[in-house]
Protein backbone atom coordinates (compact mmCIF):
# COMPACT_ATOMS: atom_id res chain seq x y z
CA UNK A 1 0.00 0.00 0.00
CA UNK A 2 1.01 3.34 -0.81
CA UNK A 3 1.05 6.24 1.38
CA UNK A 4 0.82 9.41 -0.55
CA UNK A 5 0.89 12.75 1.87
CA UNK A 6 -2.09 14.69 2.05
CA UNK A 7 -0.57 17.96 3.02
CA UNK A 8 -0.74 20.39 -0.13
CA UNK A 9 2.57 22.05 -1.81
CA UNK A 10 2.67 25.50 -0.94
CA UNK A 11 4.58 26.44 -4.12
CA UNK A 12 1.78 25.16 -6.18
CA UNK A 13 -1.18 25.18 -4.40
CA UNK A 14 -3.45 28.19 -5.15
CA UNK A 15 -5.33 29.99 -1.84
CA UNK A 16 -2.71 29.77 0.28
CA UNK A 17 -1.21 32.46 2.46
CA UNK A 18 2.25 32.31 3.40
CA UNK A 19 2.99 29.68 5.99
CA UNK A 20 -0.20 27.42 5.07
CA UNK A 21 -3.36 29.00 6.56
CA UNK A 22 -6.38 29.02 4.55
CA UNK A 23 -7.73 32.46 3.95
CA UNK A 24 -10.59 33.81 4.80
CA UNK A 25 -13.73 32.60 1.94
CA UNK A 26 -11.45 29.82 0.41
CA UNK A 27 -12.73 26.56 1.62
CA UNK A 28 -9.92 23.51 2.53
CA UNK A 29 -9.92 20.17 1.04
CA UNK A 30 -12.28 17.93 2.09
CA UNK A 31 -11.78 14.71 3.99
CA UNK A 32 -12.80 12.62 0.79
CA UNK A 33 -10.63 14.86 -1.39
CA UNK A 34 -7.48 13.25 0.21
CA UNK A 35 -6.44 9.94 -0.30
CA UNK A 36 -6.23 7.25 3.30
CA UNK A 37 -8.38 9.66 4.91
CA UNK A 38 -10.48 7.97 7.54
CA UNK A 39 -9.43 4.94 10.06
CA UNK A 40 -8.51 1.49 7.91
CA UNK A 41 -11.54 -0.87 7.64
CA UNK A 42 -10.05 -4.09 7.53
CA UNK A 43 -11.53 -6.21 10.42
CA UNK A 44 -15.24 -5.48 10.68
CA UNK A 45 -17.29 -8.24 11.32
CA UNK A 46 -19.98 -9.62 8.53
CA UNK A 47 -23.12 -8.06 8.77
CA UNK A 48 -26.50 -10.22 9.66
CA UNK A 49 -26.74 -13.17 11.84
CA UNK A 50 -25.35 -16.34 12.01
CA UNK A 51 -26.86 -19.45 12.01
CA UNK A 52 -26.08 -21.23 15.21
CA UNK A 53 -27.04 -18.39 17.47
CA UNK A 54 -30.66 -17.89 14.73
CA UNK A 55 -31.26 -21.47 15.08
CA UNK A 56 -30.71 -21.27 19.14
CA UNK A 57 -32.98 -18.18 19.21
CA UNK A 58 -36.14 -19.48 16.87
CA UNK A 59 -35.65 -22.70 18.58
CA UNK A 60 -36.15 -20.89 21.84
CA UNK A 61 -39.00 -18.76 21.07
CA UNK A 62 -41.15 -21.91 19.73
CA UNK A 63 -40.41 -23.80 23.04
CA UNK A 64 -42.15 -20.90 24.91
CA UNK A 65 -44.82 -20.37 22.18
CA UNK A 66 -45.93 -24.14 22.69
CA UNK A 67 -45.45 -23.74 26.49
CA UNK A 68 -48.11 -20.78 25.94
CA UNK A 69 -50.68 -22.70 23.90
CA UNK A 70 -50.52 -26.08 26.03
CA UNK A 71 -51.35 -23.81 29.13
CA UNK A 72 -54.22 -22.25 27.37
CA UNK A 73 -55.07 -25.65 26.57
CA UNK A 74 -55.45 -26.77 30.25
CA UNK A 75 -56.96 -24.11 31.31
CA UNK A 76 -59.62 -24.72 29.33
CA UNK A 77 -60.63 -28.24 29.72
Amino acid sequence: MTHTNPDPEPERSTGLEPGGGVPPGETPPGESSMSEAGPWEGNNPPKGWAMAPLTVILVLVALVAAGFLGYALVLML
